[in-house]
């Protein structure tokens, strides 16, 4: 802003007409006869510049400007000494108490004309120096919370990658978005169940899971008032007090939040993966112990028909040596008879190797079923 108001202070009604008379068509101007006086003025006009004469009765323009420089609501003003005097100790007490230039009278109107021209660019440069620090103290805060901001979002994601739980899941979810002072309402979906839902307080509203179940189609992001939805594939999450007061903020939190959707989705998805092979290795396991208790209640009835065998064919055995040398055979008939005893022996031997393959076929099914299930376990 430029300069535009000026407060003159002289115990001189002379000098106060001078000043008049040079700069009333240039500026708004107010008058003061002495130093009380200019205390007593100044915060209500706000003057931009103090033309503050230094030799006054009382209080001179040394001590007032010492006030004004004390006064967090006037230090702000420039002042500068009217004196008919300039020496070097003169200019150097008015710097040390906090004057911006110096005057020495008489003076003309293009000198002082001049000088306020340069305090004119001072109260510029001060002003946008102001507005810069302004803004570099802006983004500085908004650095050091984005900064705050992404380490609960590390510290979310380097959590949640631990989580093995859809119910905890959630709530860390919730946990986080409270750190952010966001109210949040979350909805969890599933292929084959129904979603389930959850909240700061623990419960969503009646409207709330409606208004999930209306807009979970209409695409990714919702804004209304001061809230917004968020919608992932399994995911919708609705915020119900973003900081619209504060546009940056509001960006930024409206990132952080899709962003922590997006991952939680992804950790979401991997719990059901997980959840899904479990069951698959559950099934696979059961099928193991099916097969293993079938196989094996085969094989003992296999080798207790092999062991009855054996000793049907011993006692056969054992009866012929008896019983054929007291037929009457002659020897062709004799051997006809223990050549067909030979031979069903035989075909039971080579029946009994049978066994012995359907044996080794199904320990081979064993144990591929057994190494698939231990590259299940390992994925």
């Amino acid at each position: 802003m430029p300069l535009t108001r000026i407060l003159a202070v002289d115990d001189e009604p002379f000098n106060l007409e001078i000043i008049e008379e040079l700069l009333e068509s240039d500026f708004d101007l107010k008058m003061a006869s002495s130093g009380p006086e200019c205390l007593s003025v100044v915060e209500d006009y706000d003057p931009q510049v103090i033309l503050l004469d230094v030799s006054m009765p009382k209080m001179n323009g040394y001590e007032v400007c010492t006030k004004l420089k004390e006064n967090p609501n006037t230090a702000h003003i420039i002042v500068m000494f009217v004196s008919a005097r300039g020496t070097v100790e003169e200019r150097m007490e008015g710097y040390s108490v906090g004057a911006e230039d110096y005057i020495v009278k008489p003076f003309g109107h293009e000198e002082l004309r001049l000088k306020l021209k340069n305090l004119n660019q001072i109260i510029i440069d001060k002003e946008n120096l102001e507005q810069q620090v302004e803004e570099a103290t802006s983004t500085a805060f908004n650095a050091m919370a984005n900064s705050s901001e992404m380490g609960q979002i590390v510290n979310y994601i380097e959590n949640i990658a631990l989580i093995n739980d859809v119910d905890i899941l959630a709530q860390a979810l919730v946990s986080c978005l409270s750190s952010f002072d966001l109210q949040s309402n979350i909805e969890f979906r599933f292929i084959n169940d129904d979603p389930q839902h959850f909240a700061l307080r623990g419960v969503c509203s009646p409207i709330v899971i409606e208004l999930f179940d209306m807009l979970k189609s209409k695409g990714r992001l919702h804004e209304f008032s001061h809230r917004i939805l968020v919608n992932y594939e399994f995911i919708s999450l609705l915020i119900l007090n973003m900081p619209d007061h504060d546009q940056d903020k509001h960006g930024r939190i409206r990132d952080h939040v899709c962003f922590l959707v997006s991952v939680t989705e992804q950790q979401l998805k991997a719990i059901l993966t997980r959840k899904k092979l479990e069951q698959q290795e559950t099934k696979l396991n059961e099928v193991v112990d099916m097969v293993h208790s079938k196989f094996h209640g085969l094989m003992d009835l296999l080798n207790e028909n092999r062991l009855s065998n054996e000793a049907v064919f011993k006692r056969l055995q054992e009866e012929l040596e008896e019983r054929i040398p007291t037929m009457g055979l002659d020897e062709d008939q004799e051997i006809f008879i223990y050549q067909k005893v030979d031979r069903t022996i035989q075909n039971s031997v080579a029946r009994e190797d049978s066994v012995k393959n359907v044996k080794a076929a199904f320990q081979e099914i064993e144990q591929d079923l057994a190494q698939l299930l231990d590259n299940t376990n390992r994925t």
